[in-house]
């Protein structure tokens, strides 16, 4: 369980405040004493899988999966050979109405991370079967600092912000230089009150496009 290169760097200063310290001995202990996702050694995926450097897009996502073999460390991802949950259900809808691209037969979002798109929970790490377990034991504050990372890059960036939680943290954000896109969260909760067809793909790519960066192919294969 560690975070390495520009993301490490640039986080250093977290890892010394009290908060992350009680967080680390939280997590290590619920590890011991509970059946916890992701498994720890994929907790940090969304940073090692997209360094800081490489990151073009960020998706907020809000607690992991809590069902086994679910979470992977990457927001709204599974594993191939595990069933797509229905909010990725109702994002690889969206994303065929957007761009055309077909609908997957897996929910493994990892070729989307490796192009650099920060696949970024607000909480790392839940229970088993027990949804926002993990909520205020300071992931929070530790993914806030996060995201005051990414938007102090003094280069173009996409938030995409989908669902109440997610869309709270536009108020980190304030260089002009970023685009954030967001609507209702995608799951079948609210997808139907405007996150259908709110089209975050395209925008993201004509985005990139436009400042001189290549799109995201956002087809998963």
């Amino acid at each position: 369980m560690a975070i390495t290169g520009e993301w490490e760097a640039a986080l250093k200063p977290e890892f010394g405040k009290p908060y992350y310290a009680k967080l680390y001995k939280t997590v290590i202990h619920e590890y011991r004493t509970h059946v916890i996702y992701p498994p720890s050694n994929d907790v940090f995926n969304a940073f090692n899988f997209t360094p800081l450097e490489k990151v073009k897009v960020v998706i907020l996502g809000q607690d992991p999966y809590h069902g086994e073999g679910q979470a992977n460390g990457l927001c709204f991802s599974v594993h191939k050979g595990i069933r797509i949950p229905p909010s990725l259900v109702n994002i690889y809808k969206e994303l065929n109405s957007d761009l055309g691209c077909t609908i997957p037969d897996n929910g493994d979002l990892t070729p989307w991370a490796k192009q650099g798109v920060l696949l970024l929970n607000t909480v790392l790490t839940v229970r088993a079967h027990e949804a926002n377990s993990h909520r205020g034991i300071g992931w929070e504050e530790f993914t806030d600092a996060c995201i005051k990372v990414l938007a102090e890059q003094d280069r173009p960036l996409v938030f995409i912000l989908w669902g109440t939680p997610a869309r709270r943290k536009k108020a980190l954000i304030h260089n002009p230089k970023h685009l954030i896109v967001e609507s209702p969260h995608p799951s079948p909760l609210s997808a139907h009150n405007g996150f259908f067809g709110s089209k975050p793909f395209s925008k993201t790519n004509a985005y990139l496009e436009s400042v001189g960066l290549e799109p995201i192919d956002w087809q998963i294969r």
